[in-house]
């Protein structure tokens, strides 16, 4: 891979430069799914140049107990849950502290479900080409795990849309997904934040009028 260095603006600036490479798929009629909170203005600008439906996918991690930065698994909307045995194995959990964390995690996802879609349903992925849409990827275990509950609910085709991540942890989701999109891929990464000018945290009230604002501009996804 050719080594690209870009820093951006801030988000909006993101999100733009990113839609131009993304714009290939817009006859493939996509659905532009953000990962709260941060990817979320950068799907919106996705979405805004493709005319595609936006919406949050809202990933909640399993924690490994104890340790909770290392996951043992995720769960998705829909009641997808996707466990790494491995892990799981190596640090011998039992199958009470997988459902006590899985539970937790539920009424979180729940509880952001809410927050985030209001009452607008669950979106249908089925055959689908979704783009999947983050501000930024260090180790890529938020993102894997989306990848692996897209996949469980049966997406067509998953295409990973980033303004910057290293180059090793977009070789490593090219063989998760079926295209990797990223401006830049800086050799010597360290945060995500370095790459943007501005990175102010994305709070609970921006996730919630980008998606209204995309309601009025009839983006946002509907049941399919």
């Amino acid at each position: 891979m050719q080594q690209v260095d870009v820093n951006f603006k801030d988000r909006v600036d993101a999100g733009q430069i990113l839609a131009n490479k993304l714009t290939k798929y817009a006859d493939q009629k996509p659905l532009v799914l953000g990962l709260p909170r941060g990817g979320v203005p950068v799907a919106f600008e996705v979405a805004k140049a493709l005319k595609a439906p936006l919406d949050v996918y809202i990933v909640r991690k399993l924690g490994v107990p104890g340790q909770e930065e290392l996951a043992m698994g995720a769960i998705a909307a829909g009641d997808v849950r996707v466990l790494n045995q491995g892990v799981i194995d190596a640090f011998q959990i039992s199958e009470e502290a997988i459902e006590t964390e899985t539970r937790k995690e539920k009424e979180e996802l729940k509880r952001r479900e809410a927050l985030y879609r209001g009452g607008r349903p669950t979106l249908d992925v089925t055959n689908r080409t979704v783009l999947l849409i983050d501000d930024g990827i260090a180790t890529g275990s938020t993102i894997k795990a989306a990848i692996a509950a897209l996949k469980k609910q049966k997406a067509g085709r998953i295409i990973v849309g980033v303004p910057v991540a290293p180059p090793s942890t977009v070789e490593e989701l090219r063989k998760e997904v079926d295209d990797v999109v990223c401006v830049s891929t800086p050799e010597f990464f360290i945060a995500i934040s370095l790459w943007y000018d501005e990175f102010p945290q994305t709070s609970d009230d921006d996730v919630r009028e980008l998606l209204e604002k995309a309601e009025m501009k009839k983006l946002v996804a509907t049941v399919l």
